[in-house]
């Protein structure tokens, strides 16, 4: 069989944090997620991937990945196992989709020096679900769909409110199963957000553009802002230019201290189609005393 060099499938150097490793691994899971991505080969980039961290993820089997490395294995090189006296596998069984390699170290035929296993837990499994901003900010009900080790499979998730990108929901023992008798590992989601023509997130801060009419942005108008929660009046001084920020306080994303919706303004000319509504542009240049590049 072939060495693998974990660090090079998650192109991360061998002194990489915790932090990074997982950066790494959640940034190319992503990408060559078989549900999401139409690259030739995603699927088994997405399998070596995620062995690569399930190498990694833990610091026991890390550092005994990292002392059999030490060695002067390099990818692609012959492997014909572990040595007698490796420790990687002791505490682990590999229940998923592994490689040889990766089962000769971690796996049931790994090490443990033929101990009895007793009841383990299942590895965790990890995904990405998307919701809109409208369930994000009310929480709700998600359904997903899932080809995992369990097959093909439809799971309704609580989205609590106010959650955030990037942060997870678990979902328990709706993950590998376990071995001899022990639980079965948790389903694990990080949330992100689709893309809203209205909205956008910036925080816990709401942004959104206002159409104003030239007369309004002029002389000052009460209209009627979109938020979220419900539609909202804001008054608009007069005199304001296109591009001014308004802030709803309160407006925006919740949490214990919600965030606030930041309005900009964006003043729209109406075409003149007429000739009476050239007649109106045209006695405005006479009026006004204005040069917008000055």
């Amino acid at each position: 069989m072939e060495f693998k060099d974990y660090y090079d499938t998650l192109g991360v150097k061998p002194d990489a944090s915790d932090a990074d490793i997982k950066k790494a691994y959640r940034r190319l899971a992503r990408k060559y997620h078989p549900d999401v991505s139409k690259e030739a080969g995603a699927e088994d980039k997405f399998k070596a991937v995620n062995e690569a961290y399930e190498a990694l993820r833990e610091p026991d089997r890390r550092k005994a990945y990292d002392q059999l490395r030490a060695g002067g294995y390099r990818s692609g090189d012959e492997f014909r196992g572990p040595p007698p006296s490796w420790q990687g596998g002791a505490d682990f069984d590999a229940d998923g989709d592994f490689s040889d390699f990766f089962e000769s170290l971690f796996g049931a035929r790994g090490g443990g020096g033929g101990r009895h296993p007793g009841p383990r837990r299942g590895r965790d499994l990890h995904a990405q679900i998307a919701i809109d901003l409208a369930t994000g900010y009310h929480g709700g009900r998600e359904r997903i769909s899932l080809r995992d080790t369990h097959g093909d499979r439809t799971l309704e998730v609580k989205i609590p409110a106010g959650i955030l990108p990037g942060q997870q929901i678990r979902l328990a023992g709706q993950g590998h199963a376990g071995a001899h008798g022990g639980p079965a590992g948790d389903l694990i989601l990080e949330v992100g957000l689709r893309d809203d023509a209205r909205f956008r997130l910036d925080g816990r801060d709401v942004l959104s553009t206002l159409p104003l009419a030239p007369w309004e942005a002029a002389l000052g108008a009460k209209v009627t802002v979109p938020t979220l929660g419900g539609n909202v009046e804001l008054r608009i001084p007069a005199g304001s230019d296109g591009g001014r920020k308004m802030r709803l306080r309160g407006r925006g994303w919740p949490g214990r201290t919600p965030g606030d919706q930041i309005v900009t303004l964006e003043v729209r000319v109406p075409k003149a189609e007429t000739d009476a509504q050239r007649a109106l542009y045209e006695q405005m240049a006479k009026e006004f005393d204005f040069d917008p590049r000055a």
